[in-house]
């Protein structure tokens, strides 16, 4: 029996209590407020926009008449979208009038935003609060160079969201709609809210208009979607931790000093100290240059040329008095990537890009002939030989475990290995039988659309198989597509819920109706397999409830929901 969970009812809300304990606070003194910004805040801001800055109004009977805004809550916009409009108290159709509703919150990715862990998050934006009882000058403090201190507070980013909200408008007249559109228009792509609060900025979707008429009563509806960009900030995390942090600078901060001095020695140009040399103590990064001493040779190199190397300056000596620059040549280029000309190169062997070594009459590696190769004796191959053109030869012999002959008559003979592939092109006759990987010999191919034979030695072509199957489909489409849901006739407390239905039979070839050809559903949840049963009784469809398995009893009152193969 599967394992049943149980469940346990939420306290009532008189019986739930607040520990005030985990109610934060700064300090008893701290009169800055934790900022905070939430989904009403938003809501409000909508309201607040219609009525200090677009101010709809209408002109009715010479009167210039404001257009009330009122959110809708769940119950009212379900009376709209029965009803199409909206009544007051007396029954009457309430004209002009605008509604509105939150339909949906979504992350907004377009701003990425990691505060690392949002119940203790480690980015902030920091301002001061310019003016306290510790934030001030005085005489004393400004005679001995103390600061004032400063207070810093640190507000937690906020998650940027996006909401939309679907809007109607009812007028009386068109005239009356379109002066009211045009002053929502108008407001596209602005920050909506109380100018003297927090603001958001919207944007609007395509305008709907439709005309209606009830109770003999002519009216004018527009409905539009408004998107807005909003962001929130509650004012602590549900660690019962505040979302601003507060911090005092201190009042005097005091810095030490150092002072440093290098020292440099003279040396010579071989990087010799000299001791005969003034030594400059000078202050850091402040000291001259050491002085430069000249080296002469008293014995001069000489450069010669030599074969194949040719010198700008042959024969010239070099003592070290003067600059001396010597340019060394050979005939020609001997880069990787160069062409070399030799009149004749003699050598024990030649080793070649790739690995190619010719030594005597032996070659070592791979080589690959452009051209011709005419051999008039015999060629013997140690490794593969593979011929991307035609070969053309009296007879072939090949002399390993798995061997073929051809024969210049045709004749062939194949090896008997798995490795030892044939591939034909053309017809294949065979007379007798074949078999594949040991099994049994087939001796026909059989088109026999019926299958009637039953012939274990037969294969049968693609046509038979496609004719036999389409024969056999029609029953089993019929039986396959059949998919009907019926609700309950009646329940039989606690365990038994009766249909009035009848099964459908499955074709002989497939496999008889049973319970996994239903689903059920009580009260829109679904019901497990395993704790159901079904059984047929005439013209009834009895479901059998496993109450143990499945955690609960039926009630006379439940809704029970079959979908599976009725009959009809």
């Amino acid at each position: 029996m599967p394992d049943v969970t149980i469940r346990t009812k939420p306290l009532p809300r008189k019986q739930r209590v607040l520990n005030r304990g985990y109610l934060y606070s700064r300090s008893s003194d701290d009169n800055v407020k934790n900022p905070s910004v939430t989904l009403m805040d938003m809501d409000s801001a909508i309201v607040s926009y219609f009525d200090m800055v677009i101010k709809p109004s209408v002109e009715d009977n010479g009167e210039n008449v404001k257009v009330p805004i009122m959110y809708a809550s769940p119950e009212r916009w379900k009376a709209i979208q029965r009803d199409g409009f909206m009544r007051d108290k007396n029954r009457q159709i309430i004209t002009p009038v605008i509604v509105y509703r939150r339909t949906s919150i979504e992350k907004d990715d377009t701003v990425p935003q990691d505060k690392l862990d949002a119940n203790n998050p480690h980015m902030f934006y920091t301002f001061e609060k310019r003016f306290s009882s510790e934030n001030k000058y005085d005489n004393l403090t400004t005679q001995i160079g103390l600061l004032p201190q400063r207070e810093y507070y640190n507000v937690s980013f906020p998650d940027y969201v996006t909401l939309t909200y679907d809007f109607m408008i009812w007028t009386a007249y068109i005239e009356q709609m379109n002066k009211i559109v045009e002053r929502i228009t108008y407001s596209d792509g602005a920050y909506w809210g109380d100018p003297d609060k927090m603001r958001f900025r919207t944007n609007i979707d395509s305008f709907t208009d439709a005309t209606e008429v009830a109770d003999a009563e002519r009216l004018v509806r527009t409905n539009f979607s408004v998107t807005l960009k909003g962001y929130l900030l509650p004012e602590g995390n549900f660690d019962h931790r505040s979302t601003t942090q507060k911090f005092i600078t201190p009042k005097k901060v005091i810095f030490g000093t150092e002072t440093d001095s290098a020292i440099e020695n003279n040396v010579g140009r071989a990087g010799q100290f000299l001791e005969d040399l003034q030594t400059t103590i000078t202050s850091q990064g402040a000291g001259d240059s050491a002085q430069n001493i000249g080296i002469s040779l008293s014995y001069p190199l000489v450069f010669n040329e030599g074969t194949g190397v040719t010198l700008s300056n042959d024969g010239s000596e070099y003592d070290g008095g003067s600059r001396l620059e010597q340019q060394i040549a050979i005939g020609q280029d001997v880069s990787t990537t160069s062409n070399v000309t030799f009149a004749q190169v003699s050598a024990s062997s030649l080793t070649l890009t790739g690995g190619t070594v010719y030594e005597g009459s032996t070659v070592t590696g791979d080589i690959n002939i452009t051209g011709s190769l005419v051999s008039t004796g015999d060629m013997t191959v140690n490794g593969n030989m593979t011929v991307e053109g035609t070969l053309t030869a009296q007879e072939f012999h090949t002399e390993n475990i798995s061997s073929s002959i051809v024969f210049s008559s045709g004749s062939t003979q194949f090896g008997d290995t798995l490795d030892d592939n044939h591939t034909f092109t053309g017809s294949l006759l065979v007379t007798g039988s074949y078999s594949l990987n040991g099994s049994s010999a087939m001796t026909e191919i059989s088109n026999d659309t019926t299958l009637a034979d039953s012939n274990a030695t037969s294969l049968v072509t693609e046509n038979a198989v496609k004719t036999y199957v389409d024969n056999q489909t029609d029953d089993q489409q019929t039986y396959l597509r059949k998919q009907y849901f019926k609700t309950t006739a009646s329940i039989t407390v606690p365990a038994t819920a009766s249909f009035t239905a009848v099964t459908a039979s499955a074709p002989s070839d497939l496999t008889s109706t049973s319970k996994h050809d239903f689903i059920f559903f009580i009260n829109g949840q679904y019901m497990e397999h395993d704790a159901i049963d079904i059984q047929q009784n005439g013209s009834s469809l009895l479901l059998k409830v496993n109450n143990d398995s499945i955690g609960y009893d039926l009630e006379s009152d439940d809704e029970i929901l079959a979908i599976g193969k009725f009959n009809s």
